[in-house]
């Protein structure tokens, strides 16, 4: 898992989350990118429907689980 900041920050662009979550919104629906491992600050999914249910529900087939909506992140956070 990793935060739409934490991902901009990868990408050397520091402060720029909203990007990365307008570029993910861009991607085609049948990308083989892991855009459903990209999570908000707080660790929730930020997506309107039914593109939240779709994430959930690949996130769960990984194994992920949400408690009260959201990603435990100092557990599924992805550490490069």
């Amino acid at each position: 898992m990793v935060t739409y900041g934490g991902l901009a920050e990868l990408a050397g662009l520091p402060r720029a989350a909203r990007l990365v979550g307008q570029t993910l919104r861009k991607l085609p629906e049948d990308t083989r990118l892991p855009w459903h491992r990209v999570v908000n600050a707080q660790g929730r999914i930020s997506i309107p429907e039914p593109g939240s249910q779709r994430q959930k529900s690949r996130l769960e087939a990984e194994g992920i689980t949400l408690i009260r909506g959201k990603v435990d992140l100092e557990q599924f956070r992805w550490q490069p």
